[in-house]
């Protein structure tokens, strides 16, 4: 019996180790818009973003662009879509916000400030602390804070999100996706508790910012905020990850592993215990899929 046992624990254990050991990093993360111009002019000429690919389906009535600070080949970006005739959505109340590092918090928010912003935190140091902080919301009602730093790969270096479990939360993103927890704070003063998980360290990479609010559990969603993509060597073998990892912490695989129809890439999808989505998406496939769009 305790050898028939130990067979059945082991493939589990080995397949758990596979998230670790894949070639993973986030590729961006998709939201809705009710107007994509006006989207992009505030991005690009207020945060400095770059415009990487634009996509027009009408077939499907929806259009794509694709922003960030860098190549999507390196860098993470964000991906908008606009609904045809959709000209506003719900954010609700889980989504929390995207971070800019910038080396010059008051400059930006300036700049921010002309181009019709709404600064909901003026810039200044953080309560009890030096690190200088601003929060602005985009023409959609999207929030991002400001975050004065030195020079870095990866500007966009947070994404906020809203758990009503954090522990739950840290132990599905390390087991399922292969994120480590990089810090966790708690601050009973505001009673909150936050932890940064993610392939490397936010200065180099962007991280996910999961947030517990003391005594809140559930969160609405709106229909605003999508997805994140998260990168992967093998769709089937994560697939199977994240399916053993759903029985034990809750979620579910909301698209079995396989090609998408048209694009011939290899994606699967599932919701985390929160309910929030990440598609992860075969890495020579999405190359591919970049390298044919150019």
């Amino acid at each position: 019996m305790a050898e028939e046992a130990a067979k059945a624990v082991t493939p589990n254990a080995e397949l758990l180790e596979w998230p670790k050991k894949d070639k993973r990093r986030l590729l961006h993360a998709v939201y809705r818009v009710g107007d994509l111009d006006r989207t992009i002019k505030f991005y690009t000429e207020g945060f400095g973003m770059k415009l990487l690919r634009h996509r027009d389906i009408p077939e499907e009535k929806y259009t794509n662009a694709f922003l960030g600070f860098g190549p999507e080949e390196s860098n993470f970006v964000v991906e908008l879509t606009y609904n045809y005739g959709v000209t506003s959505y719900d954010i609700g109340e889980g989504f929390g916000h995207f971070g800019i590092a910038t080396e010059d918090v008051y400059k930006l928010v300036e700049k921010l400030r002309a181009l019709g912003g709404n600064i909901t935190r003026e810039p200044g140091p953080v309560k009890g602390g030096t690190s200088v902080i601003a929060f602005v919301k985009d023409p959609d009602g999207y929030t991002f804070e400001l975050i004065q730093r030195g020079p870095t790969p990866e500007p966009l270096c947070q994404l906020m999100l809203r758990v009503g479990d954090l522990d739950r939360s840290i132990k599905f993103y390390e087991k399922a996706l292969g994120m480590k927890l990089l810090r966790k704070i708690d601050r009973p003063e505001y009673k909150y508790t936050l932890a940064m998980v993610g392939y490397a360290d936010e200065y180099q990479t962007i991280v996910l910012e999961l947030t517990y609010n003391y005594g809140v559990t559930e969160y609405t969603k709106g229909n605003a905020y999508a997805q994140i993509a998260v990168s992967t060597d093998d769709v089937y073998k994560s697939a199977e990850v994240v399916n053993h990892v759903t029985q034990e912490l809750g979620g579910k695989i909301t698209r079995q592993p396989g090609l998408i129809p048209g694009i011939n890439t290899k994606i699967t999808s599932f919701l985390d215990p929160d309910g929030w989505k990440t598609v992860l998406v075969d890495n020579e496939d999405f190359l591919r899929e970049l390298h044919k769009e150019d």
